[in-house]
C-alpha cells in the first residue's frame, strides 16, 4: 500500500429538510387548519480515528465528502427524516487541520476518538408551526437550513514508542528488519527509505513499536532533501535511536548534523530521550570501534551501544536500554 500523510478534503454537512405547507382535509370535519411538519435536520461530519489505518491514500482518489440532506416534512404533521452522519475514517495520529494549514482543530491520538467538523442544517420549519390566533392557515413554510462546510488538511503523524534518526545509509531500515517483521526496502546508496516504516518489535515480552524515518541531511530543517516532511513522524515517539554509520570518516560530525536539524526544526523533539547507536561495527577492527566511540562520547554524553543490525550483534542490549527509558 503506497504511503500518504497530508490530504486535503472538502467536507459538508446535509442540508435541513424543508417545512412542509400542508392543509387537513377530511370528510365531515370542518375547519381542518394547516397540518405541515417540520422538515428533519441535516447529517453530520464525524472524523473517527481507527488503528487498523496507517496511511491516508484513500483520500488520493476521493476528496469531496458530503452527509446526508434531511428529509422534508409532509402533512399530517409528519417531521421528515434526519440525514444520515457521515463517519470519515481515519488513521489514529491525524491530525484535523483547518484550510490556513495552521489551526489545528483535532488531534485523533486515541483508538475510536470521534470529532465533529461539520454540523448538518436545522430542518425548516412547517405550516402549522406558524399558525396564531390571528393567522389561522398560514400559507407558508420555512426551508432548510444549509449544512455547514469546509476545507480541511489531514496531517498523519505516526505514532511510535521509537523512532530512529540519522543520517541517509546509516542503516535504520537494516536494524528495523533486524527487530521486526517489517520488510523495508534496503540497498547501498542514500534515501532508500522514502516514506516510514512502521514495525513490532517484542522485548522481553513487551511489544514495541518502531518507526523508521527517511535519513535527514544538514539543511533538512529548510527543505534540503526530503526536509522537514517527514521529521513530524517522530515528534510523537517517547524515544529516538540515533543510529551512526560506524564506517563514516568522522562519526561525531555525522552526530553533530542530525542533532543541528533536530534542534532547528524543534525544540521539543531534541529534548526528547536519545540513544546512540554506532552501527555496522562489524566491518571495524577492536581498535577502530574504540576510536569512533571516543570520537561520539567527546560531543555527546549520551547512553552509546556499539552494533551490527546486519549481523544483529549488540541489537538485544540496545532494545533492553530503550524499555528503560520508556518505563
Amino acid at each position: 500500500m503506497k504511503f500518504l500523510d497530508e490530504a486535503k478534503i472538502f467536507i459538508k454537512a446535509g442540508d435541513g429538510g424543508h417545512g412542509a405547507k400542508s392543509f387537513r382535509r377530511e370528510k365531515f370535519i370542518e375547519f381542518g387548519g394547516p397540518d405541515g411538519g417540520n422538515g428533519g435536520a441535516g447529517g453530520d461530519v464525524i472524523f473517527m480515528a481507527l488503528e487498523n489505518l496507517n496511511t491516508l491514500i484513500d483520500f488520493r482518489y476521493q476528496q469531496h465528502f458530503k452527509a446526508e440532506k434531511g428529509h422534508p416534512g409532509a402533512g399530517a404533521n409528519k417531521t421528515g427524516a434526519s440525514g444520515q452522519n457521515l463517519i470519515i475514517k481515519v488513521p489514529v495520529g491525524t491530525q484535523i487541520v483547518a484550510e490556513d494549514g495552521k489551526t489545528v482543530l483535532a488531534d485523533m491520538t486515541q483508538e475510536g476518538q470521534s470529532f465533529t467538523a461539520v454540523h448538518g442544517g436545522r430542518g425548516g420549519r412547517g405550516n402549522n408551526f406558524f399558525k396564531t390566533s390571528t393567522n389561522q392557515a398560514p400559507e407558508f413554510a420555512e426551508e432548510g437550513e444549509p449544512g455547514e462546510e469546509l476545507w480541511v488538511w489531514l496531517r498523519l503523524k505516526l505514532i511510535a514508542d521509537v523512532g530512529f534518526v540519522g543520517l541517509p545509509n546509516a542503516g535504520k531500515s537494516t536494524l528495523l528488519t533486524a527487530l521486526t517483521r517489517a520488510r523495508p526496502k534496503i540497498a547501498d546508496y542514500p534515501f532508500t527509505t522514502i516514506h516510514p516504516n512502521l514495525g513490532v518489535a517484542n522485548v522481553d515480552g513487551r511489544d514495541v513499536i518502531l518507526a523508521d524515518i527517511p535519513g535527514l541531511i544538514e539543511g533538512a530543517h529548510e527543505g534540503t532533501g526530503l526536509g522537514v516532511h517527514f521529521l513530524k513522524h517522530v515528534e510523537r515517539c517517547r524515544v529516538l535511536i540515533h543510529l551512526i554509520d560506524a564506517t563514516a570518516e568522522k562519526v561525531g560530525e555525522s552526530y553533530k548534523t542530525i542533532r543541528k536539524e533536530l534542534e532547528a526544526y524543534s525544540p521539543e523533539l531534541a529534548q526528547k530521550p536519545e540513544i546512540i547507536a554506532l552501527n555496522k561495527c562489524d566491518a571495524l577492527t577492536p581498535e577502530e570501534i574504540k576510536k569512533k566511540v571516543a570520537s561520539i562520547k567527546r560531543t555527546s554524553k549520551k547512553t552509546l551501544f556499539t552494533i551490527s543490525a546486519v549481523a544483529h550483534q549488540g541489537t538485544t542490549d540496545l532494545m533492553r536500554a530503550v524499555i528503560q527509558f520508556l518505563k
